[in-house]
């Protein structure tokens, strides 16, 4: 089998472009990967994940409750596993994924109480990865960053794409709760920590990204 890196963090971490910049580095140095972003938007099995997001099911995350959301974004990373990587993955290939089932468990874990969560992350972790019979994640890298940073970051991309953001990205308690949840559920797992911020100060890319690549490398 191969092995299977993903990036996690809250929304306005800083992800994304700390994903792109990995694979530009791979692209560089040409370690051969496969590059896997969730959710695809673009493909019919996130439907019910734009329906969700876009408050068709309701205006709050959690008028969906924790596991009927989490059947919509593992469906489509099983779509995505099946007809996209599989056969890569099983021949020994190494696998980049921005958010893989972590992002349910932070997400989604986020609408349960601190007591109720571990029961959700077993209950998470046999359906995607027994029932679905998807790869369990080598290494899971989560990108720390404060709320109040996250929504300004937010705010700003959304200002500059002219696109409102979706009924997670507006509220600002439920990325409190996804915030907690996600140190929660590092802890519980042993995922490697990023920090956004050092002493209070925003950190620089630069330096975010070799802390991934070096990160990553323990695995190469």
């Amino acid at each position: 089998m191969g092995k299977l890196v993903v990036l996690e963090g809250i929304d306005g971490s800083g992800k994304s472009a700390q994903y792109r910049r990995l694979v530009s580095r791979f692209e560089r140095e040409g370690i051969k990967y496969h590059s896997i972003v969730f959710p695809r938007y673009d493909q019919e099995s996130s439907a019910l994940i734009r329906m969700y997001l876009g408050g068709q099911f309701g205006e709050k995350p959690e008028d969906v409750n924790a596991f009927a959301a989490s059947i919509f974004y593992a469906v489509d990373r099983y779509a995505s596993y099946m007809t996209d990587w599989k056969e890569y993955y099983e021949q020994g290939g190494l696998v980049l994924s921005d958010r893989f089932t972590t992002s349910n468990a932070v997400h989604q874990g986020a609408k349960l109480g601190a007591d109720e969560q571990p029961a959700f992350f077993d209950w998470l972790y046999d359906l995607e990865y027994v029932k679905l019979g998807l790869p369990r994640p080598d290494m899971v890298i989560y990108l720390d960053v404060d709320v109040e940073t996250s929504m300004a970051r937010m705010k700003h991309r959304q200002q500059k794409t002219g696109k409102d953001g979706d009924i997670h990205e507006r509220d600002v308690e439920y990325l409190q709760h996804c915030l907690d949840t996600a140190h929660r559920a590092a802890a519980h797992y042993g995922w490697r920590t990023v920090d956004f911020k050092k002493d209070g100060v925003e950190r620089a890319v630069d330096e975010k990204h070799e802390e991934i690549f070096s990160i990553v490398k323990e695995l190469l």
